[in-house]
């Protein structure tokens, strides 16, 4: 099924949900039907129905975005934990996590699915020596996923975007998009999210809505808050898509709380997220 522009969706890890029937009736109460599910990697983020798991989401009558992976061993204890931890930037994990991606790969198209989404770990600037072999790593993802039909969306916070932009045009592969998280470069410190906007414009593939506030200084976390009450400007961002031209679904992220503070939270974010679209 087709998914409107701008159609107000949820990750599903953020309700903490381990299965099908669980994730359908969260997004019943909050009444919507996009998704972008968890690929459920048996060691990261598992579901019930294990490999069963493509033809129950098939069946359960929502619409899915796409799908993410996140990686066994990221550690986001602190920024620099996961700098060390986090996806391809570690030389010593990366063939283990080439797997772990072919895997979901094939877990993409079960599901039905062209888009894959993930965090390619922190992106070594162009003077460093590192680069070189990290930019190869993610040549190898780009033609895995060209090889299966999949296009991979980097989420954006890591790194600044200029950083990004500079790295996507090194690439030059055309099935290597962005999964575009404003509040994570609040979260990390990194730039202003309207700002960098026009620059990540035209590789935009899927969006993360959630709000935060900056850290008091570099080498810890910001704040993530409830949509609207931080300095994401999420108002402002959503008319900010619209005048780009993004296509995609909003897809409310939450990550912190009980499993009943994110489900109050994400349904404050989806009666927010209306007020937006109507007022954009």
């Amino acid at each position: 099924m087709a998914i409107e522009p701008l159609a107000i969706g949820v990750c599903s890890w953020s309700l903490q949900v381990k299965n099908v029937p669980e994730l359908k009736g969260l997004m019943d109460r909050l009444g919507i039907d996009v998704v972008q599910i968890a690929c459920g990697d048996p060691h990261h983020a598992s579901w019930d129905e294990g490999d069963n798991l493509p033809a129950a989401a098939k069946a359960a009558g929502f619409r899915m975005s796409g799908c993410m992976l996140g990686f066994p061993g990221e550690d986001y204890t602190s920024p620099a934990t996961i700098e060390k931890t986090g996806g391809f930037g570690d030389p010593a994990t990366r063939p283990e996590r080439l797997e772990r991606f072919q895997w979901a790969l094939a877990r993409t198209k079960e599901l039905g699915l062209t888009d894959l989404m993930l965090h390619a770990g922190f992106l070594p600037e162009p003077n460093d020596p590192a680069r070189k072999p990290f930019l190869d790593t993610l040549t190898r993802v780009a033609d895995l996923a060209k090889a299966a039909g999949v296009i991979v969306a980097f989420e954006t916070g890591q790194e600044s975007a200029t950083l990004l932009r500079r790295t996507l045009d090194d690439l030059k592969c055309p099935n290597l998009k962005v999964n575009f998280d404003p509040a994570n470069m609040l979260l990390y410190n990194k730039d202003e999210p309207l700002k960098v906007l026009d620059l990540l414009a035209p590789d935009i593939r899927s969006v993360h809505v959630k709000d935060a506030n900056r850290p008091p200084r570099d080498g810890v976390w910001g704040d993530e808050v409830p949509l609207g009450r931080g300095q994401t400007n999420t108002k402002d961002f959503v008319k900010a898509l619209k005048r780009i031209g993004y296509r995609g679904a909003l897809c409310i992220e939450r990550e912190v709380g009980t499993q009943q503070e994110r489900f109050q939270d994400i349904e404050h974010g989806v009666r927010f997220l209306r007020e937006c679209l109507a007022e954009a």
